[in-house]
């Protein structure tokens, strides 16, 4: 997958995943860096991630969650890609408007083709869902 260097606002420097288009225009934009605990994931809850109960909707919690996934395991994916095939989840809190929720995780174990993820997003450090998930990975397809 084509990483790139966020450039302007809030996360410059960060890095993100452009082709990933659900990630990056829809539902994000997602971003990731180092750190000390391995990669920290992030993104500003907006208008356009609240449900109709002024919380971030489930289903946001989950799509970043799953982009948390290969932001942890980026080291033990390097240029092949991969797809999820296990996720599960629990909801700790909702998250407002203008929070910054940042995802954690550590990987429990890299194989050739298989890795497994768990993590914890939260809001402004308040602790929001719980989540661990599987990534099937593949070598890169090279045009012919």
């Amino acid at each position: 997958m084509e990483i790139t260097t966020e450039t302007k606002g809030e996360f410059a420097g960060w890095l993100t995943w452009p082709s990933e288009v659900f990630e990056y225009e829809t539902a994000g934009p997602f971003y990731f860096k180092p750190d000390d605990r391995g990669y920290v994931s992030a993104f500003r809850a907006e208008r356009k991630h609240m449900n109709a109960g002024g919380v971030v909707h489930g289903g946001c919690l989950m799509a970043f969650a799953d982009f948390s996934l290969f932001a942890i395991a980026a080291d033990h994916i390097d240029e092949n890609y991969g797809v999820t095939v296990a996720f599960t989840s629990e909801f700790l809190s909702g998250p407002i408007e203008g929070q910054l929720i940042e995802g954690h995780g550590e990987v429990l174990r890299a194989g050739s083709s298989i890795i497994f993820v768990r993590g914890i997003l939260s809001a402004d450090g308040v602790p929001c869902l719980n989540f661990s998930g599987t990534i099937k990975k593949f070598k890169s397809r090279k045009a012919s």
